[in-house]
Order: C-alpha cells, then structure tokens, then sequence
C-alpha cells in the first residue's frame, strides 16, 4: 500500500522524464565511482598535459552543473548566482583546449614534398637533357641550348 501511495506522489506525465533522470544519474554516478576508485596523482601521471586540462575541465563543468541543478531544486535562480558566470568561465577554456586539439588534428604542410610534387609537376625533359650534357662536358663550356623549331 506504501508503494501505491508513493508512486501516486508525482503526474504521470513526467514518469519517463524522471525515468530518464534516473538513468542518467546512475550513469554518472558509475562514472564517478571509477574516478574516485583511482587516486588522481596516479591518473594524473598517465595523462599527458593536454588530458589532464581536459580531465580538469570536465570534473569542474560537471561539479558546477551539479550545483546549478542543486540550486533549481532549491528554487534558487541559477541565472542570478554566480555558479552562471562560472560556467561561461569554464565553456571558455573548453573551447581553448579544443581549439588546441583541433590545430594538433589539422595537416601540416611538409615543404620538401610540396616542393617535389611542383618539381614533378613542371617537369620538362628539354631541361634535363641539356643539364646532362652540361654535366658532361668541362665546366668552361655553356650548355647548348636547343633551337625550338615551329
């Protein structure tokens, strides 16, 4: 009889809302008892530099819309506290770090094969031909140059 009461506490509009909440909640929580399962020097430690802004950017974004959350239910006015201006803090140095990931990921421009594709590409066996025979004879004498005929 306690369950039936409990469970007519609530609409039943929002029963798959609160479903979904549920969810969501138990999934965090399973993500946060394996991040405390683990002391954070020793997580630390295998992250290299850019993890671990990353790491600590996404524990504090995640600590302070918990409390946004806690200050909605409290009926507290989340845009009027300065948990707001916090989080904008925080999205700011998020997209600092994706814009250093993103420049990491992007392709870099090798100069040596750029400058064989070009060679490759304006290739003329005229000019070769003359190099060679240049290279053959001694050093004094110019290379010929071929008369181009129409």
């Amino acid at each position: 009889m306690a369950a039936e009461s409990a469970a007519e506490d609530y609409p039943h509009e929002i029963d798959e809302q609160l479903t979904c909440f549920d969810s969501s909640v138990t999934s965090v929580k399973t993500i946060l008892e394996q991040l405390m399962s683990m002391p954070r020097n020793d997580l630390l430690q295998k992250l290299d530099p850019l993890d671990q802004a990353k790491l600590d950017l996404m524990s504090a974004y995640t600590l302070n819309s918990l409390f946004w959350m806690y200050l909605v239910t409290q009926g507290i006015n989340p845009r009027e506290h300065g948990i707001k201006q916090e989080l904008e803090r925080i999205r700011t140095y998020m997209n600092r770090v994706k814009e250093i990931t993103d420049k990491k990921k992007a392709a870099r421009l090798d100069k040596g094969a750029a400058a064989r594709f070009v060679r490759s590409a304006l290739y003329d066996p005229d000019d070769k031909d003359s190099k060679k025979k240049a290279a053959g004879t001694s050093s004094e004498a110019p290379p010929s140059k071929r008369s181009k005929q129409k």
